[in-house]
């Protein structure tokens, strides 16, 4: 594996979101690539496609970036100049391209690799416990949006549309988070994400309780 290649990918992430305010900075992807890591060595694979697509899923989401479209050339364009193949490059933005929960909803997103599976486990493992909860109201007070609303209810998301739509905190958990253990891949990634998964609904018992 090319480690000089993975540093200046680590640098290109950490300049790309450098001022980001919505959670997805670059403690999330470190967290996310040391998942990943973790993940990978239970199985055969890419360490270096793992690694890198680990380090690069979040600097063209429209979550994130005013124009993902020129995100996208943008990293095509950089990952040219550190000299990856050809291949290498299809196979990190495939991934990263497919393996967001928005991109399931309608239907469209590619059957992933296994190196893309690892990167979608280790994400959404970091969207669920204890600092998946902490990022979700991080993310909601960057939207401006209300913690809770009874009258509110969460809606059956079906597609990407929909879940861009404003809505509650609390109401984001029952509409992904809750869901996101079923999708894991991986054995490993899954018995992580049972634990998590455990926390997120006591979480989700004492807050209801105490609202009330």
């Amino acid at each position: 594996m090319n480690e000089i290649q993975l540093d200046k990918i680590k640098k290109f992430t950490e300049l790309t979101l450098e001022e980001d305010q919505t959670g997805h900075g670059m403690d999330h992807i470190n967290r996310v690539v040391k998942l990943a890591d973790q993940i990978a060595e239970t199985e055969k694979c890419d360490r270096f496609i793992v690694l890198a697509a680990a380090y690069l899923h979040d600097t063209v989401d429209d979550k994130v970036v005013s124009d993902s479209v020129e995100a996208y050339h943008q990293l095509k364009k950089f990952l040219e100049e550190i000299n990856l193949s050809n291949q290498q490059i299809r196979e990190i933005i495939q991934i990263i391209n497919n393996l967001s929960f928005s991109k399931s909803l309608d239907g469209t997103a590619e059957e992933l690799s296994i190196e893309g599976q690892i990167v979608q486990d280790a994400d959404r493992l970091d969207a669920i416990g204890a600092i998946g909860i902490a990022r979700t109201f991080y993310y909601g007070g960057y939207k401006g949006n209300r913690m809770y609303d009874p009258e509110i209810k969460p809606r059956d998301l079906q597609s990407k549309a929909e879940y861009r739509e404003d809505t509650t905190v609390i109401n984001h958990f029952y509409e992904k988070l809750l869901l996101l253990n079923k999708t894991l891949n991986i054995a490993y990634a899954k018995k992580i994400g049972a634990k998590r998964q455990k926390f997120l609904e006591l979480f989700l018992d004492e807050f209801l309780e105490e609202w009330d």
